[in-house]
């Protein structure tokens, strides 16, 4: 598989679908929440104006530089799952809609972003989760490919790193996959594990480290000496 290969046929939305049933998902998503539901609506019609007829690849949202219209109630909970307005967005074409067009900036806040138009919403932990990993090869090399819950594929590598983050009082493991932009994928906990399985220690810079390996990248994990303290 070349690199930065992602999957689109969930990316296949028609635009008279979304504008024809809005009514329906806000009805089913949103409830009765007037004004505020009626513009969420409306967004999701303009931005199934760029994922229109089954087109391939993903809208050109670094490209785009609408003026920022304020923070909207939706936010991205720790285990991937959207709210808006305190309610479960429960539709999953409708999840990755909005995930096509999401991007962070370097002020730090992540927004959805159309051509004419930028608004705020909240990320408890990350924009995503890898739900599966599969391992195939590069140049003799194994290549780690993972899907998120949102339909993207990525293989990690240099374009799209692992980096591993210690935290909490329990001193939690938790890797993250670049998948675009400065998007990234939280390693669900049972891909963790499968994924710790590959690691082996390595020399990585003159200091003895437990690494994983993906194609002709390395991404170092702890230092080796820190793996009894992991049960690694």
């Amino acid at each position: 598989m070349a690199a930065d290969k992602r999957v689109s046929n969930h990316y296949l939305v028609s635009d008279s679908y979304y504008v024809e049933n809005r009514d329906i998902n806000m009805a089913d998503d949103a409830e009765n929440k007037g004004h505020s539901a009626a513009d969420l609506a409306a967004m999701i019609a303009r931005a199934s104006e760029q994922t229109a007829g089954g087109k391939s690849g993903l809208p050109p949202v670094d490209r785009w530089n609408p003026p920022f219209c304020g923070d909207i109630d939706m936010e991205i909970k720790a285990d991937g799952t959207w709210f808006y307005m305190g309610t479960p967005i429960g539709r999953a074409p409708l999840v990755r809609l909005f995930s096509t067009v999401l991007r962070k900036d370097e002020d730090g806040k992540t927004y959805l972003v159309t051509p004419v138009e930028k608004v705020g919403i909240r990320i408890l932990d990350a924009h995503f989760v890898a739900v599966e990993m599969s391992v195939g090869e590069h140049q003799g090399q194994p290549l780690l490919i993972f899907r998120t819950n949102v339909g993207d594929v990525v293989e990690a590598g240099p374009e799209h790193p692992l980096r591993f983050v210690i935290e909490g009082e329990h001193q939690q493991l938790k890797p993250y996959l670049t998948v675009r932009g400065r998007l990234e994928a939280l390693v669900s906990r049972a891909v963790t594990y499968d994924l710790l399985a590959r690691g082996e220690v390595m020399n990585v810079e003159g200091d003895a480290m437990f690494a994983i390996r993906s194609g002709d990248a390395v991404f170092p994990v702890m230092k080796a000496s820190d793996l009894e303290q992991f049960g690694l």
